[in-house]
């Protein structure tokens, strides 16, 4: 894990074990439904940033025979593990815990508590989600933030981001829900709150899980990355063509090269494999994450061009 991955995600982790203390505080003096929805979200929260970091060191494991190509995908497996907690824990229980008190609404005690601890957990949300932000945009790029979700290799960094920002926006969803119930007299809003605050952990957990999904069955690398290993290998002299090529990720800085290669003919065994090394060590330098890198010499045929 990136030291700003980890900076953002040991952030979200203080953020969160502090406002669920608060937040079930704030459920105890109020009753309010909304604020339990908000107070078990924190609690799944909390947990998840320990899953990532937990992934972040299974990652680190060395190679073994059944793993011949190490364990850089735990990143991404706990990271789906992550999207189904945010789905169970926090959409699940919020819609239920809000048709219930729609069913049978129940007066808000004390709702100038439960305010006041929800405008602090703007607060310190909004510290971990401008945290996770700052640290994003150094690997971000030019890019959107829609599309920097969509297509960056780390698992964790987009887990943060969502989970924040769906956090920030479920409390303000919390602070809407009470304060309708308290200026128009009706429990019911608090209800409506919690419902509202369920649909969306589950659009987020959704997202989350379609992506992560994506990166732990393999995906292969960025457009950019592409170009700069063909780039590296058609560098050699005696490289005549670079014939086809499969890559795919098996973490977020480590990548699996395949590539059919032609060179020239005139080259001897010996040389060929001289020849064979040297576009490995180039490829390395271009891309350093290319750690695994298995290049097959051939000749190029337009009907084995596909194969």
């Amino acid at each position: 894990m990136q030291e700003g991955s980890k900076k953002a995600v040991i952030a979200a982790f203080l953020a969160n074990s502090g406002l669920a203390i608060a937040k079930f505080v704030g459920f105890f003096i109020t009753g309010a439904s909304s604020m339990l929805a908000e107070g078990v979200h924190s609690v799944a929260d909390s947990g998840n940033q320990g899953l990532l970091l937990l992934g972040a060191s299974r990652a680190r494991l060395p190679q073994t025979a059944v793993h011949p190509f190490g364990y850089g995908r735990e990143r991404y497996f706990w990271a789906f593990v992550v999207s189904l907690v945010i789905f169970l824990l926090g959409g699940v229980f919020a819609i239920y815990e809000g048709v219930h008190k729609l069913r049978d609404p129940e007066p808000i005690s004390s709702p100038l508590v439960g305010v006041g601890i929800l405008t602090f957990g703007v607060m310190l949300e909004g510290w971990s989600f401008f945290t996770a932000v700052k640290e994003a945009r150094v690997q971000r790029g030019d890019q959107s933030w829609w599309s920097f979700i969509r297509t960056t290799k780390a698992a964790e960094l987009p887990v943060i981001l969502l989970e924040d920002l769906g956090a920030l926006l479920g409390l303000i969803l919390a602070l809407l829900g009470i304060g309708l119930a308290i200026l128009l007299g009706d429990p019911r809003f608090d209800a409506i709150g919690s419902i509202s605050i369920g649909v969306l952990l589950t659009v987020i957990a959704a997202l989350l899980s379609i992506e992560m999904r994506s990166l732990l069955v393999g995906e292969s690398a960025s457009p950019r990355v592409l170009d700069q290993i063909v780039d590296a290998l058609s560098a050699g002299e005696h490289v005549k063509k670079v014939i086809h090529m499969r890559t795919s990720h098996l973490a977020p800085d480590e990548l699996l090269v395949a590539a059919k290669v032609e060179f020239t003919g005139s080259l001897t065994s010996g040389e060929l494999a001289d020849q064979i090394d040297a576009a490995e060590t180039r490829v390395r330098e271009q891309v350093p994450m290319a750690r695994f890198i298995y290049l097959e010499p051939d000749i190029h045929r337009q009907a084995r061009s596909n194969e």
